[in-house]
């Protein structure tokens, strides 16, 4: 599909010197509509109204990242409703597969990397979250939100389910239903939506190259974090490096939790709201997470 004339306008208004020779648009994010310019830009326009709280949230989260983090993230050079720009993070997506072509010790380097990054992040001091006005990460959940989700499966994915995923589903919310999975850690600066594509790789250094899109980032739960990284690269890979971010190991139940739920969360956004992409969001995962309260 082409870009839109009203986003080129804007892209011109905002870069009058700036050749568009080659225009990679996306138009997969929920949020926001992506145009890269020359490889160089990337200009992010806003599909909701509610997207323009979102970009000044991520501004203000960025700037904390940048103080307080050593891996490379955004740098908004405009911003105003609806529409932000910034300079191309360049680097290929971190994909499981790819981790798995490295050496051990490589690999073991880059999830350092990442791991670290998540160390520094989580442990900005709340009083600089508070002094920035951040509000709560949308990826934040409750109980009542859990016990809410199941009943929604229940009601829109368990007619189409085979005995023994029901059965599976129950068992797996059973910690949340018994109230025995501690769902109170302290609130503290999250990602929120650590995808593949927004974790990025430099083939040539073999390191980390930085971390994209922090559309999602507020308050809200490590453990968050930690459970998209499980379901990337399985819990096996990530373990190996948790003697970077000790302290992360006490949110594993909930990560492992948080794992189990997201194929279930994507399948009920793509069958309630009819759009089918969704519910493939999460295929070629890892399958590689043990049960709540494994050793």
């Amino acid at each position: 599909m082409s870009v839109p004339q009203v986003y080129l306008e804007k892209i011109r208004s905002v870069y009058p010197g700036l050749a568009l020779n080659t225009l990679d648009f996306n138009q997969d994010g929920m949020v926001n509509d992506v145009v890269v310019v020359n490889g160089e830009v990337v200009c992010r326009f806003g599909k909701h109204p509610w997207a323009a709280e979102a970009l000044r949230q991520e501004a203000r989260v960025l700037a904390l990242i940048r103080e307080h983090t050593a891996v490379r993230v955004p740098q908004f050079e405009h911003l105003e409703p609806e529409f932000v720009s910034y300079r191309f993070v360049p680097g290929v997506p971190l994909t499981r597969d790819l981790l798995l072509r490295l050496t051990p010790n490589n690999r073991r380097a880059v999830l350092g990397d990442l791991m670290t990054f998540l160390r520094q992040m989580h442990h900005i001091p709340r009083a600089a979250t508070e002094a920035a006005g951040l509000q709560a990460s949308d990826a934040f959940r409750t109980r009542e939100d859990w016990l809410a989700l199941l009943a929604q499966a229940e009601e829109h994915l368990f007619p189409l389910l085979m005995r023994h995923q029901r059965a599976w589903m129950l068992d797996h919310f059973a910690p949340i239903l018994n109230d025995t999975l501690d769902l109170s850690p302290t609130p503290r600066l999250i990602h929120g939506d650590l995808g593949v594509y927004h974790v990025l790789f430099d083939p040539t250094a073999g390191r980390l190259a930085g971390v994209i899109d922090f559309g999602t980032a507020g308050l809200g739960d490590p453990a968050t974090d930690l459970a998209v990284l499980l379901s990337n690269y399985g819990e096996s890979l990530v373990r190996e490096v948790l003697s970077v971010y000790p302290e992360l190991t006490d949110s594993l139940d909930r990560a492992r939790f948080w794992a189990g739920t997201l194929e279930v969360q994507w399948a009920l956004v793509g069958l309630v709201h009819g759009d089918r992409a969704l519910t493939l969001a999460h295929l070629g995962g890892a399958r590689d997470v043990l049960p709540i309260s494994s050793v």
